[in-house]
């Protein structure tokens, strides 16, 4: 009776399913598929924790390390997925028709699935964007957490994850503001009334921007006299920050720092003023004339 029960359990898993290629498709020839291909899923994670130690002792950068593993995980899963299919008994040339399906359904329907994946290979070939940059695509600015396989999740300042198409990193204009290097620039404009001492106003917008501990000495920051405006004289702070995520809270508390030591100073930043003079337009009416602030 068990060997009855154990002949037919063979039977149902050499069931045929179908034919691909002149290749017969049974039961187990597909569990046998879909273990073979988790195990490259397997030696794909094992492989990169091994390597990540690896580039942590040699001092790799993030984004290099990021891109290598990307890469490796990509070339063990297409040969996992290659020996699966050959033990599938479906061979490389077996699947030319189907390729040739692919590409008319690539051409018709899945253009921007290829597009973003040849365009995520470039990320991480070329690496103009990698992980951790600090990056400005289109309407959306943050810091690349992750570059997929398809698209990229970027990381606003609000710690909202947008996701991002491969492709538009390539073909639209993308301000990485951390390629070469995590320092930025970052100003913060004031006005003083006419009048002023220029050395002084100089000299405290100066000793604001030292008594920072998150600007820079090198570069040193400037003091610019931006022009004569309207109803002030227009000076610009120009400082340097070690990252663009600080740059908002940085420029938030130097502006409070400003118009303190300003009060301190007395140095006064005036509100826009206007004239007004009013006239009599018709006949009989009163001239008269006022000014207003």
């Amino acid at each position: 009776m068990q060997t009855a029960r154990l002949d037919s359990a063979r039977a149902a898993i050499d069931q045929p399913l179908f034919v691909v290629g002149g290749s017969t498709v049974t039961v187990a020839s597909v569990v046998s598929f879909m273990v073979l291909v988790a195990m490259a899923f397997v030696a794909s994670a094992v492989l990169r924790r091994v390597l990540l130690r690896v580039y942590r002792r040699r001092g790799l950068d993030e984004g290099v390390q990021y891109a290598l593993n990307r890469l490796l995980h990509y070339a063990v899963i297409g040969v996992g997925t290659f020996f699966a299919l050959d033990n599938l008994g479906i061979s490389v040339t077996a699947l030319a028709g189907l390729g040739a399906i692919l590409a008319v359904g690539i051409g018709f329907g899945l253009q921007n699935i290829a597009q973003n994946f040849v365009s995520g290979l470039i990320l991480l070939l070329e690496r103009p964007v990698k992980k951790g940059d600090f990056v400005e695509v289109g309407e959306v600015r943050g810091t690349v957490r992750e570059i997929r396989a398809r698209a990229t999740v970027v990381t606003t300042l609000d710690n909202v994850d947008i996701v991002v198409p491969n492709g538009q990193f390539i073909t639209e204009s993308v301000t990485n503001q951390t390629l070469s290097d995590r320092r930025v620039r970052t100003r913060v404009e004031v006005g003083v009334a006419y009048g002023s001492d220029t050395d002084r106003v100089r000299r405290t917008l100066e000793r604001v921007a030292a008594e920072d501990a998150r600007v820079l000495a090198l570069p040193p920051p400037a003091v610019l006299f931006l022009d004569f405006g309207e109803s002030s004289l227009d000076f610009v702070l120009l400082v340097w920050v070690p990252d663009p995520l600080l740059e908002p809270v940085v420029t938030s508390d130097l502006r409070f720092a400003i118009d303190a030591a300003f009060r301190q100073e007395e140095i006064a930043i005036p509100f826009p003023q206007r004239d007004l003079h009013l006239r009599g337009g018709w006949p009989g009416a009163p001239a008269c004339g006022f000014s207003k602030l």
